[in-house]
């Protein structure tokens, strides 16, 4: 595979990168950015990066573990959306960037948004696959990170010895004959994922940033008018338990220049149950569309069109006075 994997020093911690280049070209159009989601890492887009490799896709792809995921440093850090979006731009910048499409999954999803709404300029289209940010719902085993005592039922149920218990059960199932559907195995590497304690101490940051007892709380509904000339792809499992395949149709209806595709036997990661028809999906509407080139000013003017401003009366405000001084 056309697969080079780098270790970029950002701020003075590792990021590591994987990056597809097209066999014997140097690329065209934008650079895609492949984001992962939360408690994952690039690892979740190695089958569609060989289904490019085998197909000859014609972009060049960065995929950068997210800081406090993967094989990137896990520091006592801010876990944000505005801090992981700007390290989107940074990893853009490192690499000699100026514009990119950018597809994340579910966290990933958010990410890209966010990176959207921060650096309009550099966005040229966006990929949003079983995304965060689209609406309250949200499954229970997230919503229950916000709970008193989320962080030691993690580090006691999910460590180094019950992984090993997990990894010889799986192992004595293989030998059965049973094995894991892509998208199940996919989800245990996840989990695995927070047997560390830095990658556990992330999730939780970012889990209880977004998500309370109600569900996902930050949203990007209210703002998605500012992308509606940003060619925006949708891709949903049908049967998605984590993230419900209704915000992608309420997001296709909001932007309704957006494409939305739906796999039906495919849950949270349609990208893993089906890399080739994901591929395929993708290259078709890189083919089919023209990248944005907003210029900040475009997007202050859009901002500005559909906000107002709401001035009191002009009348001078009487202050109170304050507590007299007591006398001594």
């Amino acid at each position: 595979m056309a697969l080079d994997t780098h270790t970029l020093t950002l701020h003075g911690r590792r990021i590591r990168l994987r990056e597809y280049r097209p066999p014997g070209r140097t690329g065209s159009g934008d650079v895609l950015v492949l984001l992962h989601g939360i408690s994952g890492s690039g690892e979740t887009w190695l089958p569609l990066l060989t289904y490019f490799e085998r197909t000859g896709f014609g972009h060049r792809v960065l995929v950068p573990d997210l800081p406090g995921h993967g094989d990137s440093d896990a520091p006592r850090a801010d876990y944000g959306l505005g801090a992981l979006a700007s390290a989107v731009r940074d990893v853009l910048v490192l690499t000699g960037h100026e514009h990119a499409t950018v597809a994340g999954h579910s966290l990933g999803g958010g990410i890209a948004m966010q990176f959207a709404y921060q650096f309009p300029e550099m966005c040229s289209r966006l990929v949003l696959v079983g995304s965060a940010g689209l609406g309250p719902q949200v499954t229970a085993v997230l919503r229950a990170t916000a709970l008193p005592g989320a962080r030691v039922t993690l580090t006691v149920t999910v460590n180094r010895a019950t992984l090993a218990i997990a990894r010889a059960l799986a192992a004595a199932g293989r030998r059965c004959g049973g094995g894991l559907a892509p998208e199940t195995r996919e989800l245990t590497r996840h989990l695995a994922a927070l047997a560390d304690p830095g990658r556990r101490r992330a999730f939780l940051s970012i889990a209880r940033g977004l998500i309370d007892l109600r569900g996902q709380r930050a949203s990007a509904v209210d703002k998605l008018y500012l992308a509606e000339r940003v060619p925006t792809l949708l891709v949903w499992g049908a049967r998605d338990p984590l993230i419900p395949v209704a915000h992608g149709r309420r997001t296709a209806e909001l932007l309704p220049d957006s494409r939305l595709t739906v796999f039906e036997n495919a849950k949270h990661f349609p990208h893993v149950a089906d890399p080739e028809r994901f591929g395929q999906v993708l290259a078709r509407f890189l083919a089919e569309t023209t990248p944005a080139r907003l210029k900040l000013a475009e997007v202050v003017a859009t901002l500005v069109a559909a906000n107002s401003v709401t001035t009191l009366e002009n009348t001078p405000e009487k202050l109170s006075p304050g507590p007299h001084p007591r006398r001594r």
